[in-house]
């Protein structure tokens, strides 16, 4: 071993949500940890998400008089990802939701007041956070534990294996221009999220989405270097068909990352023909897969008053009002002017706009099915009050939602289905829990939730 070799307990890899959580749960319970990031700054698509994290039961659900539990939070992940999901990791992220609600706070994050229904979800479950300040929180807590020490600008390049018992015993790194070891006795947590920033994984595994027709939006370190690493170990991958863009995205705005889901308050999604294509209620993955095999890869939600006047400034993804006046929302006093305006035929989509308020009045929608807002929430609306709204949208590949295969205990798995000794893994690195599909705010609770999981298996073991 080298005069620069490090040794500690706990070694974890990724500097976002998932990584300050494992960090700080294995200085809370009394352990050192070296947490290595690869660029200067920390947070990585974890500080650049929409901030909305989905926990069930929680005092800002009560406070809003919304009814959920453990059980229903559990039967909408496993109904949104299409039962592909593997059931014990849905069972262990709703088990331990609650909890790690309760932990964030404790830490230092801060939750927004208010609480919205998206994606998914079958009553208000979206909790908001700035998710910058989330991760500062948690860095900042970590910090004080004096048990943590950060690295940053620094690569994670191998895992290191010790020769005696074949255990994962911690990783090589770099550090400007220097490579050196770093040793945990308890092994490695690989916190260092998906690989949205890889053209050439992304064309692998998902090549429907490419530069063409899809936006690539992420943190600049997300290039799949744990996936990697834990591959060339023999680790196991799940999910990889499920790659998905999130729908909303605005396809020419390159200020805003956010998608916009006026959908989900009773828009209707059209294409460049006036025609819908797609039940507007299922998850904003499949709304997103849906578009982008529309002509040109994008489409339009298009909406009216009473619809804008409902958006929710307090959620990202919901906020029309702010997308109206960053100049992005086309606004028209007739269906026909904004037909005009959207370069769409307007007898089309007055047809098509006629025939929905239709199927809003009859209470059934023949063409797609659509039944509610989002998932298995809200009442349908028509769309008939001027001025109308047209929002342009296309998918977004936010990030991967599919990776390491793990157990309910984030032990990485290999192709044979054991258990790699030593190694672990949290956040988006982590294949199995959304499954076809995407609830919103799983990704930010897995994190948070998973990072916890990871750094207790590793230190009981």
């Amino acid at each position: 071993m080298s005069n620069s070799d490090l040794n500690t307990t706990l070694v974890v890899v990724g500097a976002g949500m998932a990584g300050f959580a494992a960090a700080l749960q294995a200085a809370q319970d009394g352990h050192d940890v070296v947490l290595l990031e690869k660029l200067s700054e920390t947070g990585g698509s974890s500080a650049m998400s929409g901030g909305c994290l989905a926990f069930a039961g929680t005092d800002l659900q009560r406070a809003n008089g919304v009814e959920d539990s453990d059980a229903l939070l559990f039967k909408d992940l496993r109904e949104v990802g299409q039962f592909e999901n593997d059931e014990s990791l849905v069972r262990a992220y709703v088990d331990n939701q609650l909890d790690t609600y309760e932990w964030m706070k404790a830490a230092g994050v801060r939750f927004g007041p208010h609480i919205e229904t998206s994606s998914g979800q079958s009553v208000p479950r979206v909790q908001n956070v700035d998710p910058a300040d989330a991760v500062r929180a948690l860095a900042a807590s970590a910090k004080g534990t004096g048990r943590v020490r950060l690295l940053t600008d620094t690569r994670a390049l191998r895992l290191v294996r010790d020769p005696q018992d074949g255990r994962i015993a911690g990783v090589t790194a770099q550090r400007e221009g220097e490579t050196f070891k770093v040793l945990g006795s308890r092994g490695v947590v690989l916190a260092s999220g998906g690989f949205v920033q890889n053209a050439g994984l992304i064309h692998r595994y998902a090549p429907q989405y490419n530069e063409e027709t899809a936006v690539f939006i992420g943190g600049a370190g997300n290039t799949g270097d744990g996936l990697k690493m834990a591959q060339l170990m023999g680790a196991d991958c799940r999910d990889m068909i499920y790659i998905k863009g999130t729908y909303g995205k605005h396809p020419t705005d390159e200020t805003n990352h956010h998608s916009l889901l006026a959908v989900y308050k009773g828009a209707i999604a059209v294409n460049q023909d006036g025609k819908r294509y797609v039940d507007e209620s299922i998850s904003y993955k499949l709304l997103g897969d849906a578009c982008i095999r529309q002509p040109y890869g994008a489409t339009f939600q298009i909406f009216d008053q009473p619809i804008f006047d409902s958006g929710d400034n307090q959620t990202r993804i919901l906020d029309i009002e702010r997308r109206h006046e960053e100049g992005l929302v086309i606004q028209a006093d007739t269906l026909e002017e904004l037909a005009t305006k959207i370069e769409m035929p307007a007898s089309a989509l007055i047809d098509t706009v006629q025939a929905y308020n239709g199927y809003v009045e009859a209470g059934r929608d023949p063409d797609f099915g659509r039944e509610h807002l989002v998932h298995q929430h809200g009442r349908l609306v028509k769309i008939e009050t001027a001025p109308f709204y047209a929002y342009p949208s296309t998918a977004a590949v936010y990030g991967t939602y599919c990776g390491l295969c793990v157990d309910a205990a984030m032990r990485v798995r290999d192709v044979y289905g054991e258990t790699l000794p030593g190694l672990y893994a949290a956040g988006e690195v982590v294949g199995g829990l959304h499954g076809a599909a995407y609830m919103t705010g799983s990704a930010l609770g897995k994190a948070a939730i998973f990072g916890r999981i990871a750094a207790r298996t590793a230190l009981a073991g």
